[in-house]
């Protein structure tokens, strides 16, 4: 029974282990997360287009569903800018301005969600966890953090910009800046300025709670509402029922394609998040288990009228600095956000919708990573390009399809890298042992008469043709017709068919004009896959290493010079 628990519900496994000691760390971070969820919830559906309510009931059940399912102790769930971006922009076309429907077509997406990461999780395709490289999911949060930022200007200054696009409403906004109403700009201007004001003097306290409480309260005593501030109004108390979340089949098309892209960029950005906690604090997740966690969570969601969620980062990292040691610490949190709506919910009426922009973009900009950006661009200019396409493309097409670019921009560089593996000739460098790649040694010396050829990749389907060009351009370089041509397996991790074929004609074509082709490393495993497979190339000689393989060839040139020289005496 406890094996079936911690392969399918790590989290209550640990729970029911749980030890006294940790009661009061727990707590302690549980409130923590639930100051700032609290606020970051309700800004964030307002992000999504959802009333507040909706995003404290989404930041309550998620979160109990993965201390269930999930193996981080650290991380909390909960609406998150990139995901909210992406419900917003893969529902509000379909919703055409209808709220229920809008409700409705973010619950069917929360639950498609959920059942592709529990389907996922079957398919153990936890390995997705790296399929966005580090330079694209910058360069799509970066783009999220751009769409969120300019995404507000309209809150903090009350113009109702026209353009369906972002770009679009900022252009019109910005030539309709004269039309900005001056009590809803101070609004926006004093929360940044208690946010600034709450980083630098009460690191330890939640920014945004002091941003929402004072422009609350400066609402109230000002009557600011009477003035044409926009506030959000009277909040609902009280928990969520159970819905039966019911499938459109005319809107199943556009959804199931945003859902399963909602689904890789939250699991990978989530899992980015969890493993860095957990590296630090000494102990591993499992990336299958919590594909599941993270379906559950996002199922649970769309049962209790929330919305899609994700690994929150700022609230993990809150869990982690205030001393969170186990999952409980995220069901603390929980309680607390269900005690906010069942008692609480009165005060939030006055918070002033600009406020929420203001959070909404300290939130952006603190998602752009520039830093990250100019060391990729050190590191390696093309993955910086890569990474600002990623950004462009949520910029200038929306989220949706910006996670489809992000998706194609990683499949294009995984087959750049794997179709076009690194290729080096060897040779000896003075007072080095072994063998060195020629172009970065200048005094590297190629053993006379041989080519010492290296592939760093496996030899398939998609790249034999580049290994064929390489090799046999190698061979032409050469001063002089080489004598032998040596393949250094060790890199070469794998052989198809494909890759067969190609060794016997370069065998062939090398064999023709008199060109030895030689095999080193690895000698037992070909043999073996050979022999398996009924394939042995003519003339393909298997020696165990490249200076095993270049003593043979010297030695067998020596005897034949000097069977030449017996001829001539």
């Amino acid at each position: 029974m406890r094996e079936a628990l911690r392969r399918w519900a790590p989290g209550l496994a640990a729970l029911l282990a749980y030890r006294r000691a940790d009661l009061g760390p727990d707590l302690r971070a549980g409130l923590a997360v639930a100051a700032v969820a609290i606020p970051v919830g309700i800004a964030y559906a307002e992000l999504a287009g959802f009333r507040p309510e909706v995003g404290l009931y989404s930041c309550v059940f998620p979160l109990v569903a993965y201390a269930i399912f999930g193996s981080s102790r650290q991380l909390v769930l909960g609406p998150d800018a990139a995901t909210c971006a992406v419900i917003a922009s893969a529902v509000a076309p379909l919703a055409a301005g209808d709220g229920a429907a809008y409700a409705a077509l973010s619950a069917e997406l929360a639950l498609l969600t959920g059942i592709i990461c529990i389907l996922a999780r079957f398919l153990r395709l936890g390995v997705l966890a790296d399929f966005l490289s580090k330079p694209i999911l910058i360069g799509f949060l970066n783009g999220i953090a751009i769409t969120i930022v300019l995404g507000q200007l309209a809150k903090i200054t009350r113009i109702e910009a026209e353009g369906d696009h972002v770009l679009h409403a900022t252009f019109d906004l910005v030539v309709r800046l004269g039309e900005t109403h001056p009590p809803t700009l101070l609004i926006a201007l004093g929360a940044f300025g208690l946010m600034i004001a709450s980083g630098r003097l009460l690191p330890a306290f939640p920014a945004a709670v002091l941003a929402m409480a004072g422009a609350a309260l400066a609402v109230f005593l000002l009557g600011l509402d009477l003035s044409g501030v926009k506030t959000l109004g009277v909040v609902p108390a009280g928990l969520p029922g159970v819905m039966l979340v019911r499938l459109d089949p005319d809107a199943l098309a556009a959804l199931v394609p945003a859902a399963g892209g909602l689904a890789l960029v939250s699991f990978t950005s989530m899992m980015l998040t969890s493993r860095s906690f957990a590296s630090k604090n000494g102990y591993e997740v499992d990336p299958d288990k919590d594909f599941a966690a993270l379906g559950a969570a996002n199922v649970v969601s769309a049962l209790t009228h929330g919305f899609a969620v994700s690994g929150a980062d700022s609230r993990t990292a809150m869990a982690d600095a205030a001393g969170g040691r186990t999952h409980a610490a995220a069901l603390v949190a929980a309680v607390a956000v269900a005690l906010v709506l069942m008692f609480l919910t009165a005060p939030l009426r006055y918070v002033p919708v600009a406020a929420l922009g203001a959070v909404l973009v300290m939130a952006g900009l603190s998602l752009v990573d520039l830093a990250t950006l100019r060391l990729i661009a050190r590191a390696d200019r093309t993955e910086a390009v890569i990474s600002l396409l990623a950004t462009l493309g949520v910029v200038v097409l929306g989220a949706t399809q910006g996670i489809l670019v992000a998706v194609v921009l990683a499949l294009l560089r995984f087959l750049h890298i794997s179709a076009r593996p690194r290729v080096e000739i060897l040779g000896r460098v003075a007072g080095m042992p072994g063998f060195h790649a020629l172009s970065r040694h200048e005094s590297a010396t190629a053993p006379h008469g041989l080519v010492i050829f290296r592939f760093n990749g496996p030899l398939v389907f998609f790249n034999a043709g580049h290994f064929r060009h390489a090799l046999m351009a190698a061979t032409s370089a050469e001063q002089g017709a080489p004598k032998a041509v040596i393949l250094d397996l060790l890199p070469v991790t794998e052989v198809d068919v494909t890759g067969l074929f190609t060794l016997k004609e370069v065998s062939d074509a090398l064999r023709q004009r008199g060109i030895a082709l030689v095999g080193a490393g690895r000698q037992t495993e070909w043999r073996n896959w050979m022999v398996t497979h009924g394939f042995n190339p003519d003339g393909i000689v298997m020696h165990p290493t490249l200076r095993h393989a270049v003593k043979a060839l010297a030695a067998a040139d020596t005897d034949h010079a000097d069977a030449d020289d017996t001829k001539v005496s």
